[in-house]
């Protein structure tokens, strides 16, 4: 990326970097601690090797996760966050506990968002104080 184009929103920032489907998944399991390619695929059903492989390329190439390969047969490879990788937990946690709040009706879309259907919602996960780019 262009330093010219690196966003000054933190959010966007975190999108640059856990951009596109699966993303945050395969880092909800790296939370969990080292994993080899086969058990990250086998608690992720539905995601190919190809999609593992390219976003586990880009994680390690932005520095949030290390690669390491065994001189062993048969070949290990172990993909672990790195610290800054670990410094997602909080977020996905923030997330979990939001979506845990939303009701299983408004995930499957049988009931349109109103403030009835929203008002058993408690979600107290402050947000910092957004500031426009200067």
């Amino acid at each position: 990326m262009n330093e010219n184009k690196v966003p000054c929103c933190g959010v966007a920032r975190f999108l640059v970097l856990l951009d596109g489907p699966w993303a945050t998944l395969i880092v909800r399991q790296l939370l969990l601690g080292p994993q080899r390619f086969t058990q990250l695929r086998d608690a992720l059903p539905g995601i190919s090797a190809h999609t593992l492989t390219h976003r586990l390329k880009r994680f390690e190439a932005h520095g949030l996760v290390t690669r390491t390969a065994y001189a062993e047969t048969p070949p290990r490879v172990v993909y672990e966050l790195t610290p800054l990788g670990e410094g997602l937990r909080d977020v996905l946690e923030s997330m979990k506990t939001w979506g845990d709040a939303v009701p299983n009706e408004i995930i499957v879309g049988n009931v349109k968002y109103n403030e009835a259907s929203l008002a058993d919602i408690s979600i107290s996960v402050p947000l910092p104080a957004l500031k426009s780019p200067s």
